[in-house]
């Protein structure tokens, strides 16, 4: 279906010019196999969840209340390069990714951070189009563990306050409002690439969930 080029140099371990190429009769890089493309789409999101400076402005919600929802349709963003375009460098993912920060975070990066980031979604890309899905089903187990953990961590620090014998009233309403605290700490959900039917997890042959893609963002 398409190709991929490389300009190596063993001196740098992250190459800016790598980039992948559609061949002819093909006009963009999107797999015509449902499980490639899937699997592809998947492996950018994991990567997107990947990256520590969106998962910052993410916490902090410095995008707003939806700031979760804007971090899977800059996944979106990035899978739409590749469909709409016959070549996709490192270079084009890492400006998409900072105008994206910038655009619905209000923030500038002023490092390399998205360099690496950049640099696995081509990897991603020329493995699943050599049928190969093994680092994608890796990024995608490690992001369940982490998802795991981290709700493992939110219930272990749950108190049980118990009655105060000469003040019952006062610790009934501090168990309470912590627990609503706790109940306003979310965790994080795969964005969606397939439209799930309500209540109804889409799993592939695989055994693994599918993930649904957000829409374009509105104005």
């Amino acid at each position: 279906m398409s190709t991929s080029h490389s300009n190596t140099n063993n001196n740098v371990a992250i190459d800016v010019t790598d980039y992948v190429e559609a061949i002819k009769p093909h006009t963009n890089l999107q797999f015509t196999d449902e499980k490639q493309q899937a699997r592809f789409e998947l492996g950018v999101s994991m990567m997107i969840y990947k990256w520590d400076a969106l998962d910052v402005a993410v916490e902090n919600q410095w995008g707003g209340v939806d700031s979760a929802e804007k971090r899977d349709w800059i996944t979106s963003i990035i899978v739409d390069l590749f469909k709409d375009n016959k070549i996709v460098d490192v270079q084009l993912i890492e400006e998409t990714l900072f105008y994206a920060m910038v655009d619905e975070f209000e923030t500038q990066i002023e490092d390399d951070s998205a360099l690496p980031i950049s640099m696995g979604i081509i990897g991603i890309w020329r493995q699943c189009a050599a049928h190969d899905y093994s680092i994608v089903e890796q990024l995608y187990l490690q992001w369940k563990n982490k998802q795991e953990n981290r709700q493992q961590n939110i219930n272990s620090r749950r108190v049980q306050v118990g009655n105060d014998p000469l003040n019952p009233d006062v610790s009934d309403e501090e168990e309470e409002e912590e627990q609503n605290d706790y109940d306003d700490m979310d965790i994080d959900e795969p964005p969606s690439l397939v439209q799930p039917k309500p209540d109804m997890p889409i799993v592939d042959d695989d055994g693994f969930e599918l993930v649904q893609k957000k829409g374009k963002r509105r104005n």
